[in-house]
């Protein structure tokens, strides 16, 4: 019997809404990885972009635990000689959250051109609103990503 691949036009996608308030970084970006992968649906093939397209709200109320907001840093290069410059995960929540929040997921996603496919279905914002509503989101609840109180 023949392994079943679905082919592309049999592909349906859908939208979540995520809303990050209190939730903890890494465990978030799991959860909105595997939608966006498309882990979630028993036709999941990993040579074909299978996922559906993630909402991100509230990025700028996302937490680090044990301290990791001022010890971990997040680098970037220039591409010249001795272009290199980092920065605290606690500077870059204050000034470009959504930033932050797209490369944690961006992490955990496959480095080739199907991973830069599946990053493009991923929207963060900042603040509580987002301009999709024409598209019905359903709201998504990750309950295990909540920081602890």
């Amino acid at each position: 019997m023949p392994t079943y691949t679905p082919k592309a036009s049999e592909i349906t996608r859908s939208w979540h809404v995520v809303d990050a308030d209190g939730m903890v970084l890494g465990r978030l970006a799991t959860e909105v990885a595997r939608i966006l992968r498309g882990k979630h649906k028993p036709t999941f093939t990993p040579h074909m972009d299978m996922g559906d397209h993630v909402i991100i709200v509230n990025a700028s109320k996302v937490v680090l635990t044990s301290g990791k907001a001022d010890s971990k840093q997040v680098y970037r290069h220039s591409g010249f000689p001795g272009g290199i410059k980092s920065s605290s995960y606690a500077h870059l929540l204050d000034t470009k959250p959504d930033e932050a929040v797209r490369g944690t997921v961006r992490g955990m996603l496959p480095k080739n051109r199907l991973g830069r496919q599946m990053l493009k279905k991923l929207k963060v914002y900042s603040g509580p609103t987002h301009p999709h509503e024409a598209q019905q989101p359903a709201p998504l609840v990750v309950e295990h990503a909540r920081a602890r109180s």
